[in-house]
């Protein structure tokens, strides 16, 4: 089994979830999907998605492992293709647990660069490009989208596949 990581980015409803989920099916029949949505949500249209998402996998030879903070971690051990989804949400939760310090979200941003750029089981992560719209009104905003922007370039150079999606299709930005 061939040992690759794919970055797959691009903006809401573009169709990186999909794209991300069935390559790494094309690299095995027992597949992992990290979800790094805090488990205990309650907003009504985030469990909604979940909800899909479950549904989009179920009886296909996925196992489901929720960690919103220690993907790193629990990728050393998995065993079988992962597709993590998303690194938008793990930033935001990281960003909430360090009290947005940059600096320490950005050291575990390369701890899990670390675990892309040497995969022992091949990686798929998905993320939001979130810096080519409206820049937003409040300092916080501001803060996420240009953290969420440097986490993007250190997944992009770590991964060795990264494909930008619109529309539904890949443009494959780099393949190593």
């Amino acid at each position: 089994m061939l040992m690759t990581s794919a970055f797959f980015f691009g903006g809401v409803r573009s169709g990186k979830s999909r794209l991300a989920q069935a390559w790494v099916a094309d690299h095995g029949p027992l597949r992992t999907y990290l979800a790094t949505c805090r488990p205990d949500c309650t907003d009504h249209e985030m469990s909604e998605r979940i909800r899909r998402h479950q549904a989009d996998r179920a009886g296909q030879g996925w196992q489901t492992i929720e960690e919103p903070l220690a993907i790193a971690e629990v990728l050393l051990c998995c065993q079988t293709p992962v597709l993590i989804d998303c690194a938008t949400l793990w930033l935001t939760n990281l960003g909430e647990a360090l009290d947005w310090n940059e600096a320490a979200v950005l050291a575990r941003v390369d701890e899990l660069c670390a675990v892309l750029a040497a995969p022992s089981v091949p990686l798929a992560l998905v993320s939001n490009e979130v810096g080519m719209g409206v820049v937003p009104e409040h300092p916080l905003g501001r803060a996420f989208r240009d953290l969420q922007g440097f986490a993007n370039q250190r997944f992009a150079a770590a991964c060795s596949q990264v494909a930008f999606t619109a529309a539904g299709l890949p443009l494959w930005l780099k393949r190593v």
